[in-house]
């Protein structure tokens, strides 16, 4: 018999809880009502289509085509002609030659990621790298080079310094030239926490002098940047190439959800045989691919809507640094409001809640520097009065110290 047997299997969570309420990181569900009387900058939803009539109509025809649920992975019979049209879509519109579409954007990250490297592989991944992403480096048993953030330099020496150690390696062997390792670079376009975007041009020039591919997660470009919101990678002039690939989600700019991966025929082809979150997890539902679908649409015949998020986000940034509060720069829709600290960020968001604004609030260990912040997120739908509201609710409730 076990000696010194516990009592209680979860006591250690009571000791973590209590850390974490002593650091001010305790975390809370709030659900919202259907109809929330609050100013809405806290969500992803850039566009404003969520609850657009015809992207809500269009979720509930294919629910009532195809059923509430894809009954099936999507190799088995969770891929339905509606699936395929999106792809097809998707991949026109991004430019690309093909695309996979996945449950979520988090599945689409661990599938690229992990299908495209192996126990063998190199990825050299930016620090400011979203969970999503990080987890897949983790799941792929690759080697796994972290580097500075948004520095396609050290990005470059990272995969000099594992092609150099390879060739010594060969050197103290056989003596014969070892054949290129696989090798990948991974990153968001624009960076979840800060909203700046990744130097996506020169990241590409660093991986293509070793022979790297560039996975790139478009989850908050897409919709925002590029050429009628078509994407950083399509603004950056990198679309189509074949050593390219690119995740995005469709519950951001889209209002919907789910995820795709874009690239050559030959990767997506290679994702359908081996990542596993594409063969054993449930297609995406037919409600969520008939509203993103609609979304794709709309923002093909309004692209001026992408050109209206990053004025708002300017906006939001001119008017709070103009009024003394420090933030970072957009590239894109996530404007970043500097907090004093944990405690003083959760009682900044919880005082503009309370004056009916709605705003994120990053906290440590979300933020890999640390820092805590308000996250706000500009969205094309709103007007000049709503965005004047929301500054003078952030600018009253901002801590002083």
């Amino acid at each position: 018999m076990p000696q010194d047997r516990p009592d209680d299997a979860f006591a250690w969570i009571d000791a973590q809880r209590e850390r974490r309420d002593r650091a001010g990181l305790v975390r809370r569900l709030s659900p919202r009502p259907a109809d929330s009387p609050l100013l809405d900058l806290a969500s992803n939803d850039y566009l404003g289509l969520a609850r657009h009539p015809e992207v809500t109509a269009a979720a509930a025809a294919a629910a009532e085509r195809w059923g509430a649920g894809s009954t099936g992975s999507r190799l088995v019979t969770g891929s339905t002609e509606l699936h395929t049209t999106l792809e097809r879509e998707l991949a026109d519109f991004c430019g690309f030659e093909a695309a996979l579409v996945f449950s979520s954007g988090y599945a689409a990250n661990l599938a690229a990621v992990s299908a495209l490297s192996g126990r063998d592989a190199l990825i050299v991944s930016d620090a400011g790298n979203h969970a999503s992403l990080i987890d897949g480096c983790r799941l792929s048993r690759a080697e796994v080079a972290v580097v500075p953030h948004a520095d396609p330099d050290a990005v470059r020496k990272a995969l000099g310094a594992a092609e150099g150690d390879a060739r010594e390696e060969a050197a103290e062997g056989t003596g014969a030239v070892p054949a290129p390792r696989r090798a990948l670079a991974v990153s968001d376009s624009v960076f979840s926490v800060d909203g700046d975007a990744a130097p996506l041009a020169a990241l590409a020039g660093a991986c293509r002098a070793y022979g790297a591919a560039l996975v790139v997660d478009e989850a908050h470009g897409l919709g925002v940047l590029g050429e009628g919101g078509r994407g950083a990678v399509h603004g950056a002039g990198l679309a189509g190439a074949p050593d390219v690939v690119v995740t995005a989600t469709l519950s951001k700019s889209l209002g919907s959800q789910g995820g795709v991966v874009l690239g050559p025929a030959r990767v997506i082809e290679h994702l359908v045989n081996t990542a596993r979150t594409f063969i054993f997890d449930t297609g995406l539902n037919p409600a969520a691919v008939g509203a993103a679908l609609a979304s794709l649409r709309l923002l093909r015949r309004e692209p001026e809507r992408a050109a209206r998020v990053r004025t708002v986000a300017m906006g939001l940034y001119g008017r709070l640094t103009a009024a003394g509060l420090t933030a970072v720069r957009p590239d894109a829709s996530v404007v970043s409001v500097r907090a004093p600290s944990p405690e003083q960020a959760v009682r900044w968001a919880a005082d503009c809640r309370a004056a009916g604004l709605l705003v994120g609030c990053f906290r440590p260990p979300s933020v890999p520097d640390g820092i805590s912040r308000l996250r706000l997120t500009a969205r094309g739908d709103l007007t000049e009065e709503q965005v004047e509201t929301a500054v003078d609710v952030i600018v009253k409730t901002a801590p002083t110290a």
